[in-house]
């Protein structure tokens, strides 16, 4: 059976400031961005687009009804990291069920960004 669908390859967080967003994204996952535009700003994160897209004014509510999950070796200290960088809490974190764990913070901007540790997780 042929496949579509190659996996999950960019995940876009709005910002109403787009230069004080990049400077918190670089120190938050610890990286530069390897584009930088006025209009755009990515990231790449193991290989993932981590996406910046100005917004003048959000256009409605962010939300947690979709979360993107970012691989972490070590959930603790990853959540401790994004606090210290000054994310808010938004889920401490929790065992889902056997060894993996998940977390989640809300950045500056009221995007949510969630964290995962998946010992089990494989890449195709």
């Amino acid at each position: 059976m042929k496949k579509h669908f190659l996996g999950l390859r960019t995940t876009i967080y709005k910002t109403t400031d787009l230069t004080k967003a990049k400077t918190w994204y670089s120190k938050a996952f610890n990286t530069a961005p390897y584009f930088d535009e006025d209009f755009y700003v990515g990231f790449s994160i193991a290989g993932y687009e981590l996406g910046l897209l100005p917004e003048s004014e959000p256009s409605s509510p962010k939300t947690d009804n979709i979360l993107s999950y970012w691989g972490v070796k070590d959930i603790n200290k990853a959540f401790s990291h994004l606090l210290n960088a000054g994310a808010a809490i938004h889920e401490k974190p929790t065992n889902v069920g056997g060894e993996i764990w998940v977390a989640s913070v809300i950045d500056p901007w009221g995007n949510v960004i969630g964290i995962i540790y998946n010992p089990t997780f494989k890449l195709d």
